[in-house]
């Protein structure tokens, strides 16, 4: 079986890879170092799983599944982040991947979880299954930054670590304007004023 291993860091990428060679018998484990490569050679090759960073330069993790779900192509996707399952689990999950975990999880956590994707099921943890159940309820019941799209998200994110509009938009290659649109959609989905307010949630929420 192939499984192809994507993050931008080339000692985390090699973990990843030496960790799925040693556990998971039979692999061939191929490594790729940025999502626009993830997508070429997913494209080409009959991979039986990937395990992909959340956030890398230019296209995270995110965009590259739903960009490989849209051209109908189902190889199960297991995103490894930095970010708590709060933030993006759910999100993963209804894009189409096949599970998230957190980067830091233990060995036997990645093991378990590409075991059970390779096993044709979904990897979902505790606290995700929790958020699942919770998704019964009313919108009115859910935190607020789950009822925002994954690019506000991002800007909400950056946003409430002091960057300006315009180092927002240099740093997810966006216009000026189209960040300062993200930014008044925040506003008013959020209920709220200004930036100050924005970065207070965050904080609040353990987005930053």
């Amino acid at each position: 079986m192939k499984i192809l291993v994507v993050d931008d860091h080339e000692i985390v990428r090699n973990g990843i890879a030496r960790i799925v060679s040693e556990e998971i018998l039979g692999s061939k484990v191929q490594e790729a170092d940025n999502g626009f490569d993830a997508i070429k050679i997913a494209r080409r090759e009959n991979l039986s799983l990937i395990i992909m960073d959340m956030s890398m330069p230019e296209i995270t993790g995110l965009e590259v599944l739903k960009q490989l779900r849209s051209e109908a192509i189902k190889i199960p996707i297991l995103i490894l982040s930095i970010h708590p399952e709060n933030q993006y689990a759910l999100r993963v999950l209804k894009a189409g991947g096949n599970g998230y975990i957190t980067k830091e999880c233990p060995r036997g956590e990645l093991v378990n979880a590409v075991r059970i994707i390779l096993g044709g099921k979904k990897y979902i943890s505790t606290g995700v299954a929790e958020k699942l159940a919770m998704r019964f309820d009313d919108d009115m019941t859910k935190e607020q930054h789950e009822l925002i799209s994954d690019r506000e998200l991002q800007v909400l994110k950056l946003i409430a670590t002091g960057k300006t509009v315009t180092e927002v938009a240099t740093e997810l290659n966006l216009s000026v304007a189209t960040v300062s649109t993200y930014r008044g959609r925040l506003l008013d989905k959020m209920g709220m004023k200004n930036n100050a307010e924005l970065t207070v949630y965050a904080i609040n929420n353990g987005l930053v």
